[in-house]
């Protein structure tokens, strides 16, 4: 992009306006990176260091251990993993193969599981030892034939690694013999770890990696090389004065997520910076590994910040050492951010995005001024442009609000099978994203509202069509709107109205309880609310708009 745009006066020095990405896929630029700094630690775990030379050699070990599973250009590999090195060892075999890999929640229920996996065409799934029993059940419904099986312990360093299947029983499962199913070290250790010839190409498909999109049901958005080398050179030119570092980025966002596949999986490698990975997020083991590790980036949604101000130990430490805290996903409330700049003088640099446009699409400027309440100005090389809600087409000028569209070489190629969704978000190479906003004078981005229905929960996205749809098999339930509504931790969290069947008595804590069993955590509503009768239109839809304004009387009511 070369023309001049109202943000490029609020870069900082050295970020370029006019950019172009090398065409050069990860696949390509973790071998050059490797050669160049074979000695730098590429990954931690759990204190397990891998270097760049382990890393590619195990990449290339994997690789051929999943050709000779029949692997082969343009086959999809599920992964069904925590942050772990399998996670990323597997993705950069499947790359260097010119596969595709398909990311999964490890959370999603069996059903939501199954949608996805049928969906993407996978035909191998890279799992947990303890998710092995679901996955069987999943590959008999599904195309998955091959399941390959990681231990969490598989890449704990010594002695940890010896004594988790007896400290830790619960978290080992052992793996019996039987046909499709193999363990994931068995396979490594059986090839040599030589180079492999590189199969990636940079206008292929390279990921699909789950959204609601537009409507409720999972579409899987088609990730190309292009797009995914793309995001992370358009990230590193953020920090001009970073560019000869070595920095250690906590890898907090799950690698599932575009956020942790792009910052925490590709991003360190295509700058031989290091990620320490984080399989689980909670602020005791957060508050350990900054202590140990002393990584250089924190990034973290609004609920891992919130989590991380209770714990009395990161209010005391000294966070010197961290140069950037980035925010994602969901707005940062204001008393989050004031605490953390009081405590630790940390300024969070907000990011926004979505899968759609390979997770990131503007940032607050690296060093520059910050705004509360905006999420930055974007990328180098990433145009927006905000459009009346009416037509789409008329673009509008700063403060005022309307749809925002991006546009830049992130840009997905679509939805995976589903051509009509895909014309619907993508119009003329303009991404249609569904939430509104506006610019200021200096080009900064606020997000005002979502045109559409999307909940936002800690950062994950929740359609509540789909949590009515699991309201509605309630045998004693006649009708239900799942509205989001504000909470301080979450930022939304999801609240139902229901209407129970003629005769029937309800409580709020059946609700949730007959929720928990049919779908992921956070989808379930921690509010119930009954009502006699919802809003309804002429043609006897349920008017949800109704119901979010009902509910925002009530709530302005109250306070």
């Amino acid at each position: 992009m070369s023309l001049e745009r109202l943000w490029h006066k609020s870069y900082a020095p050295g970020v370029p306006t006019e950019f172009e990405p090398e065409k050069i896929t990860m696949a390509e630029r973790l071998s050059q990176v490797a050669a160049k700094y074979p000695d730098r630690v590429a990954f931690v775990y759990m204190g397990k260091k891998i270097t760049y030379r382990e890393y590619e050699g195990l990449v290339n070990r994997f690789a051929r251990a999943l050709a000779d599973l029949g692997v082969k250009e343009g086959d999809k590999v599920a992964m069904l993993l925590p942050n772990i090195p399998q996670m990323v060892i597997a993705n950069h075999a499947v790359y260097r193969l010119g596969a595709v890999t398909a990311m999964n929640n490890p959370l999603y229920t069996e059903r939501e599981l199954a949608h996805q996996l049928d969906d993407s065409d996978a035909t191998m799934l890279v799992t947990l030892d303890l998710l092995l029993p679901r996955a069987l059940k999943l590959k008999a419904e599904t195309k998955i034939r091959t399941i390959i099986t990681c231990h969490i312990s598989d890449y704990l360093p010594f002695p940890k690694k010896q004594l988790f299947p007896y400290v830790k029983k619960a978290m080992f499962r052992k793996v019996e013999p039987q046909p499709g199913v193999y363990q994931f070290m068995d396979l490594i250790g059986k090839y040599p770890d030589m180079p492999v010839e590189n199969k990636a190409r940079w206008d292929e498909l390279a990921a699909l990696i789950y959204t609601g999109g537009t409507t409720g049901v999972s579409k899987g958005a088609m990730l190309t090389h292009a797009n995914i080398s793309s995001v992370v050179q358009q990230f590193s030119a953020w920090f001009p004065d970073l560019k000869d570092t070595y920095e250690n980025l906590l890898g907090i966002y799950p690698i599932f997520h575009s956020a942790g596949y792009s910052v925490g999986q590709n991003l360190p490698i295509w700058n031989g910076w290091c990620c320490t990975l984080v399989p689980k997020p909670e602020p005791g083991a957060i508050v350990e590994m900054l202590s140990k590790f002393k990584p250089t980036f924190l990034p973290g949604v609004p609920t891992i910040y919130t989590g991380l101000l209770r714990n009395e130990k990161f209010r005391k430490m000294n966070l010197s050492f961290v140069k950037g805290y980035f925010g994602g996903a969901a707005p940062l409330p204001e008393d989050t951010l004031s605490q953390l700049r009081q405590l630790h003088g940390a300024i969070i640099y907000d990011v926004y995005g979505a899968t759609e446009n390979t997770a990131f699409a503007t940032v607050t400027p690296w060093g520059g001024k910050v705004k509360f309440g905006t999420v930055g100005v974007p990328l180098p090389g990433t145009d927006i442009k905000i459009v009346d809600l009416d037509t789409g087409t008329r673009e509008l000028p700063p403060k005022e609000a309307g749809e925002i569209c991006i546009k830049g070489p992130q840009v997905m190629s679509g939805y995976y099978k589903k051509p009509e969704e895909t014309a619907q978000a993508l119009k003329d190479g303009w991404f249609y994203t569904g939430d509104i906003g506006f610019f200021d004078e200096d080009g900064y981005l606020t997000i005002s509202d979502r045109k559409k229905d999307m909940i936002c929960a800690s950062g994950f996205n929740i359609y509540p069509k789909e949590v009515d749809e699991i309201l509605f098999g309630h045998p004693k339930i006649l009708e239900a709107c799942c509205i989001g509504v504000p909470d301080e931790y979450r930022g939304e969290t999801v609240k139902a109205y229901v209407v129970v069947q003629p005769g029937e008595t309800l409580t709020e804590q059946e609700v949730i309880a007959y929720c928990k069993g049919k779908m992921t955590g956070y989808k379930v509503p921690t509010q119930v609310e009954f009502i006699d009768q919802l809003p309804k239109s002429a043609i006897g839809k349920i008017m949800r708009r109704e119901v979010r304004d009902m509910d925002k009387k009530k709530r302005e009511g109250r306070s």
